[in-house]
């Protein structure tokens, strides 16, 4: 995420960062998502402050769970001020389980939605997701990956690095928002 986030400050995207309770604590089970959702809400209420004094657009977002987390969240109840969210990796399902279980509370989110995935994706076929993405309004946007994991690594025989791909994910990210911001 540390690469992300400087690729995205270099489109002149900030990022807030942080971390769940199980992260900080070393690991371990991520812990029921009502704790979860309360981080994101935390975070989110952060960086509202924080974009309303430096008069931005504010987004939210994450990669794998936490994205999903903040989904969950803004389903449950709006996010202040959130205008988007972006997920680096939605993880619709557990590894080698195709499912779209995970993806029920999307119907309810009512935000622009982007969503970065990869063909390699273990934890997102792709196959299942597009249905899941055509029944949601407003429509969200995909952007796919070729040949990136669920972490956006490449195979070396692509010829690109993973450097590079993430620069391209923050391009997309960017160009994104922006469209997002100036929507009415």
């Amino acid at each position: 995420m540390e690469t992300t986030a400087a690729a995205l400050a270099r489109r002149q995207v900030a990022t807030l960062r942080y971390q769940f309770p199980y992260m900080e604590a070393g690991g371990g089970p991520p812990g029921r998502p009502p704790g979860l959702v309360a981080t994101v809400r935390a975070a989110v209420d952060v960086a509202g402050r924080l974009a309303e004094e430096r008069d931005i657009v504010l987004f939210a977002g994450g990669k794998s769970l936490g994205g999903r987390m903040t989904s969950t969240a803004a389903a449950e109840q709006p996010l202040p001020g959130v205008r988007g969210l972006v997920f680096f990796g939605f993880p619709l399902h557990p590894a080698g389980r195709p499912a779209t279980k995970r993806a029920g509370h999307l119907a309810h989110v009512g935000l622009p939605m982007l969503f970065l995935q990869g063909t390699r994706d273990r934890l997102a076929d792709l196959d299942l997701l597009g249905p899941v993405l055509e029944s949601l309004e407003p429509a969200p946007t995909l952007h796919v990956v070729v040949d990136a994991d669920h972490g956006f690594h490449v195979l070396k025989r692509t010829g690109r690095t993973d450097e590079d791909v993430i620069d391209g994910l923050a391009a997309v990210v960017a160009a994104w928002m922006e469209d997002v911001a100036v929507t009415p």
